[in-house]
C-alpha cells in the first residue's frame, strides 16, 4: 500500500468522518434550542455541550470499531483522536455565532457558518477523493438541510 492511501486511511478518512459528523450532527440541537428559546446563549451551551459530546463519542467508536490490523487503517487511539478533533471542529464552528447576543445576528451568522463548512467539505471530498466537487456538495447540502429543517421543526413545534 503507497504512502499516500496509509494518509487517506489513516489521518484523511478519519478526520472527514469527524468533521462531517460534527457539522451536521449538531445542526438540529442548535437551531432547535435556539429557535425554541430566542436566546443564543442557550443555542451555544447546546451546541457546545453536543460538540463535546459528539467528539468524544465519535474517538471512541472510531478507536474502538477496528484495530487497524487487519484493514491497515492505522493505530486506533490515533484514528479516534483525529475523528474526535474533526467532530469537536465541525460543530464548534457554526456554535460560536451563538456566542452573540443578537438572535437574528447569531442565527444568520451561523447558517453562513454551515455554509461555509458544506463547502469546505466538498472540496475535502473533491481533494483528496477524487469525488466529484458539484456532486459532493449537493450530497452534503441536501444532508445538512435535512437536518436543520428537522432542528427547525422540533424547535418550532415544542
Amino acid at each position: 500500500m503507497s504512502d499516500e492511501h496509509h494518509f487517506l486511511l489513516q489521518r484523511v478518512q478519519p478526520a472527514m468522518v469527524g468533521l462531517i459528523d460534527g457539522s451536521l450532527s449538531t445542526l438540529a440541537p442548535i437551531f432547535s434550542v435556539a429557535i425554541v428559546s430566542h436566546k443564543p446563549l442557550y443555542a451555544f451551551a447546546a451546541g457546545l455541550a453536543t460538540s463535546i459530546g459528539a467528539a468524544i463519542s465519535m474517538a471512541f467508536s472510531e478507536g474502538l470499531s477496528d484495530t487497524g490490523e487487519l484493514t491497515g487503517r492505522g493505530n486506533p487511539a490515533l484514528r479516534g483522536s483525529i475523528t474526535g478533533v474533526g467532530t469537536f471542529i465541525g460543530g464548534i464552528l457554526h456554535t460560536m455565532p451563538f456566542l452573540w447576543n443578537d438572535y437574528h445576528g447569531a442565527l444568520v451568522t451561523a447558517a453562513v457558518v454551515v455554509a461555509f463548512e458544506l463547502v469546505g467539505l466538498a472540496w475535502i471530498r473533491y481533494r483528496f477523493f477524487g469525488t466529484s466537487f458539484v456532486k459532493s456538495l449537493g450530497l452534503v447540502s441536501v444532508a445538512g438541510a435535512v437536518i436543520a429543517l428537522v432542528g427547525a421543526l422540533v424547535g418550532a413545534g415544542v
